[in-house]
């Protein structure tokens, strides 16, 4: 039986092997961690960045033979619940792990208690100054309502001749959301949306009027992301529409968790994922951690 604590890797694969239980036993809330595994798996690192991105780093907290707690460190820290002790132990192995790489820490992002233990743990050890950048509510889908009545035209999936419109609605939405992202016909394989599935809602004339991603199932969770309208555009139905359309289908590939996330700040947003169905289950925060080298302590 290998040794409580800690365990960190770079091999995705027996990452995989060893945390995937774990992961899958809570899909909803491990949607992050499920999504990004997965992506390393089928796409590898260049997934996330550019070819010089550093080698992923892979962590897993084991205590009697079972894993009980994960992280992802890629362009920032990705940690699934912990407790503070844990928060405290992980932020500890990691301040001299990566010293010995000769990497900083970005940024942590987690369910909100979590990334504000490990946050408070990593300016203890390494004296950086932690700053919430922002906080995010997960959602998931309970009894699929679609909205009434439902704006006039359909949906319809995206297909490579679409790819023009899409990376506009794309470019949009980043804009939107103040997500640093290159998105055109060179960048798109290093993109964030580039493994999602896509939806357009589009009038009866066949103008596409909004838009809805998923992601691949994995262990049974499906990911809405991202949804967007066109500023001149909202207020007709169409995103809700759309975001039904694209949960159906999930549900309908056999789905047992639908999940989004949506900024608790806008209130348009999480009424309308409220009306369709779609219930909170937890509060997300993300630290920034102002670049400081990390030292061992």
């Amino acid at each position: 039986m290998r040794p409580d604590g800690w365990h960190l890797t770079e091999d995705v694969d027996d990452f995989h092997t060893r945390a995937g239980e774990f992961l899958r036993s809570r899909p909803a809330l491990h949607t992050t961690p499920l999504t990004t595994i997965e992506t390393l798996r089928t796409r590898g690192a260049g997934a996330f960045g550019a070819p010089s991105t550093p080698a992923p780093v892979l962590g897993r907290l084991e205590r009697a033979g079972r894993v009980h707690a994960t992280f992802c460190l890629i362009r920032g820290l990705s940690l699934t619940h912990l407790t503070p002790e844990h928060a405290d132990t992980l932020a500890a192995h990691l301040a001299t792990h990566l010293t010995a790489l000769g990497r900083s820490l970005p940024f942590v992002s987690a369910d909100h208690d979590t990334a504000t233990a490990f946050a408070e743990a990593w300016q203890r050890r390494t004296g950086a100054t932690p700053t919430l950048r922002d906080r995010i509510r997960l959602y998931r889908l309970g009894t699929l309502t679609p909205p009434t009545p439902v704006p006039e035209g359909r949906g319809r999936l995206v297909g490579e001749q679409d790819r023009d419109q899409l990376m506009v609605f794309l470019r949009e939405f980043t804009t939107d959301v103040r997500e640093a992202a290159t998105i055109d016909a060179d960048s798109w394989a290093s993109t964030r949306f580039a493994d999602k599935h896509f939806t357009f809602w589009e009038t009866p004339d066949g103008t596409p009027v909004s838009m809805a991603g998923a992601t691949s199932m994995v262990g049974g969770m499906v990911r809405v992301d991202p949804v967007h309208t066109p500023a001149h555009l909202r207020g007709r139905g169409y995103a809700g529409a759309v975001t039904a359309e694209v949960s159906q289908a999930a549900l309908t590939a056999g789905a047992t968790d639908v999940v989004l996330y949506a900024d608790p700040a806008n209130p348009t947003s999480n009424a309308l994922y409220q009306r369709i169905g779609y219930l909170p289950i937890t509060e997300w925060a993300v630290y920034d951690f102002a670049h400081a080298e990390p030292q061992a302590g």
